[in-house]
């Protein structure tokens, strides 16, 4: 009876994970109708088969679009809501709290240091995006080696630390704007701050996929020891698994994530909350199933978001504007919800 009913559940999974792959797959595809030149979908095929040698009746601004503009920008919404999905699933497992986001160790006050302080030094987007992802990487890396030294719970130390790191990079982002050219330098600070896709470019995406394919990688390998990390510190332990080691494992692939989706574009938030609450409702809480469906969602909803900030109004709308009014009211649902319950 029980291996009947687990073989209905793994069913309905696969089946359910299939049908978001093929909506991803259209969501993806009708994503390059959206902008000012719309490209349909026979013309979407045509422009990726010119890379391979295809001589149909294709216009060169189609295909340039389509490579240059489109392409970049949808697959940089893809990873960016993908990485920041499962490092939030990852982060609400491994501290035991629904509320968590992926920015709980500072990770994106850290990356808006970096980019602000190299904003302000004149730097190029590639250098913006360099020190985004160190000033990530060094935020979490601040926040995990001071918890170390606490005598208190790891978990605890944890978020108490990431809360300063945080406060303290909030700090110095404040600081730079204060002193940065009003007329130049705190507009770019600013939009950069708001996340938007309007500069992600071929190159920009190929240098920020990789730590987002390691952090993802490594998560989806090791995304059953998750649920013991559910567990009791006390209780995981006495299992016999090495708790230390696997939260070292998810903080240092959540920061990949983290970071190098903050760097490609810029804050978003609210995706890493919001995603894996829709995922867990569809596929349940157990993380073997729960991560892959995660990443979908969270790839999916990004699209859609910034189709939504690209055709909303004449002008575009700020990616992290979008997401935060969205975002907002789900959290003040999830909060009555939590209360209910109690």
């Amino acid at each position: 009876m029980k291996k009947n009913a687990a073989a209905a559940r793994q069913r309905r999974y696969v089946l359910l994970l299939a049908v978001m792959l093929v909506l991803l797959f259209i969501i993806i595809v009708l994503s390059f109708w959206v902008g000012y030149y719309p490209l349909t979908p026979v013309q979407v095929l045509n422009a990726f088969l010119s890379k391979f040698g295809f001589k149909g009746d294709i216009l060169p601004q189609a295909v340039t679009i389509f490579w240059n503009i489109r392409l970049p920008r949808i697959l940089s919404a893809l990873f960016i809501g993908a990485s920041l999905s499962v490092a939030g699933a990852t982060y609400q497992g491994m501290f035991r709290n629904p509320l968590v986001s992926p920015d709980i160790l500072g990770v994106s006050s850290g990356a808006s240091l970096g980019a602000a302080f190299a904003i302000l030094n004149g730097s190029s987007n590639w250098m913006i995006q360099l020190s985004a992802f160190a000033g990530g990487v060094a935020a979490v890396a601040a926040s995990y080696l001071i918890s170390r030294k606490s005598a208190h719970s790891q978990t605890l130390s944890l978020v108490l630390t990431g809360t300063m790191i945080m406060s303290l990079c909030n700090a110095g982002v404040t600081m730079i704007k204060y002193v940065a050219d009003p007329n130049d330098v705190l507009q770019q600070i600013t939009f950069w701050l708001m996340g938007s896709l309007t500069k992600t470019t071929t190159k920009s995406f190929c240098w920020s996929v990789l730590p987002m394919i390691i952090g993802l990688s490594l998560i989806f390998i090791f995304r059953w020891q998750i649920n013991l990390l559910t567990l009791d510190e006390e209780e995981a332990k006495s299992l016999g698994i090495n708790v230390r080691k696997y939260r070292l494992i998810f903080i240092v692939a959540s920061t990949l994530l983290s970071a190098a989706a903050v760097c490609l574009g810029g804050l978003i938030g609210w995706v890493g909350l919001m995603i894996p609450h829709l995922a867990r409702a569809l596929v349940g809480v157990d993380y073997r199933r729960l991560i892959p469906a995660s990443a979908i969602l969270g790839g999916g909803y990004l699209i859609l978001v910034d189709d939504i900030s690209r055709s909303l109004l004449s002008m575009e709308l700020p990616l992290g504007v979008v997401t935060s009014i969205m975002g907002a009211p789900f959290f003040i649902y999830l909060i009555i919800k939590r209360k209910e319950r109690a």
